[in-house]
């Protein structure tokens, strides 16, 4: 069973997940928990160190607060948008030791890095974790 303290600091990460680029301000984010503004701060800096959050001091109705901003980002489709393993015929053979493998695959990396797709296939070494030009 989850303590309060860490329910509140999931409810905290979310809301501030939610803000997006706009971000949250910290003054806001003790009102939508309804907690003190002690607490708000003390869960704010808590993501702060652990870098989950950046924080901004700023002034809002004459009053300085901080904008809170996460510093992680909901993962889209968008993210893997031309990628050509989703189009491969080869998908479901593809992987270490398989007919395809994705560390010797040269659309994954062009893909990945254009600049490889103006390259002769000599000047690309593959190693086992990383393509290096």
């Amino acid at each position: 069973m989850k303590s309060k303290k860490s329910k509140t600091e999931q409810r905290a990460l979310k809301l501030i997940l939610n803000a997006g680029k706009e971000g949250l301000l910290q003054s806001e984010l003790w009102k939508l928990l309804d907690i003190s503004t002690r607490e708000a701060s003390r869960i704010a800096i808590k993501f702060e160190e652990k870098g989950k959050v950046r924080r901004d001091k700023v002034l809002n109705n004459g009053r300085w607060t901080y904008m809170i901003y996460s510093m992680k980002e909901y993962v889209t489709l968008k993210s893997i948008e031309g990628c050509p393993c989703t189009i491969c015929p080869d998908v479901d053979r593809c992987f270490t030791g398989g007919t395809k493998d994705p560390r010797t695959c040269l659309d994954l990396t062009a893909w990945i890095d254009p600049r490889t797709e103006s390259l002769p296939f000599s000047k690309i070494l593959v190693q086992e974790e990383a393509v290096i030009l």
